[in-house]
């Protein structure tokens, strides 16, 4: 059977920097359900559901409305899976267990609770507007990274771009990167990477964005939810 649309939110146990971080409590509920709740209060899906190869995790992600048909393989379970790799299971593993296929795919990060539902829509309507393979949330470089540095052996300091050395800063092309909330992506043209040569992205501000690798990244994202959520 034919769907259109599947939410893929990869959660793996055993988060080493935090521990249990994918259902840490995030402002007194479980960070996942933030990515759950605002896939499914989009009205984006026909499906939402949760990757992952831990039994705690699978019982907070059908708590709050997601489905867990399977448990991803002990092979997309280690250090060295992609997402890509956990996104090409579900895909496959939907078609041959429950004889489903869907049109478009979006992975929503679990540890995406700054998420806005409208950034979520205006990135499906790109996508399916326009003949783009993905479509991505990125942020501009805070610091213009034409001005970037490095550091040699001898501990001096170098420029990577000394032709910029004396450029206004408005005057430097604006540079982007990956803001790590989700991605969508048409199922047929899936590949090694959301990134293609035919990528398209949706720009949020930086206050809308925080990278969750220790705890002080999680108390600024907890400030951030605060003032702006």
């Amino acid at each position: 059977m034919q769907n259109k649309n599947i939410c893929i939110i990869p959660a793996r146990g055993g988060s080493k920097r935090i521990p249990k971080k994918n259902i840490r409590l995030f402002l007194g509920k479980p960070i996942i359900a933030y990515s759950i709740e605002a896939a499914l209060k989009s009205k984006l899906f026909d499906e939402v559901m949760v990757s992952t190869d831990d039994i705690e995790i699978s019982k907070i992600a059908l708590k709050y409305g997601a489905k867990v048909p399977f448990l991803r393989s002990n092979k997309n379970s280690d250090d060295y899976s992609t997402t890509m790799d956990v996104i090409k299971e579900v895909i496959s593993e939907y078609r041959l267990k429950i004889n489903l296929d869907f049109e478009n795919g979006c992975c929503i990060y679990p540890t995406s609770p700054l998420l806005k539902i409208h950034h979520l829509k205006n990135g499906y309507d790109k996508l399916i507007s326009n003949d783009y393979s993905t479509v991505f949330s990125a942020v501009e470089f805070s610091y213009p990274i034409w001005r970037g540095l490095y550091i040699n052996e001898d501990s001096t300091a170098k420029m990577i771009w000394p032709q910029h050395l004396n450029d206004r800063s408005q005057d430097l092309q604006k540079v982007y990167h990956d803001a790590g909330q989700w991605y969508w992506f048409k199922t047929k043209e899936l590949s090694d990477s959301f990134f293609t040569g035919r990528s398209a992205i949706i720009k949020l501000d930086e206050t809308e964005v925080q990278d969750i690798d220790n705890l002080t990244d999680w108390k600024l994202a907890e400030f951030k939810y605060k003032i702006l959520c």
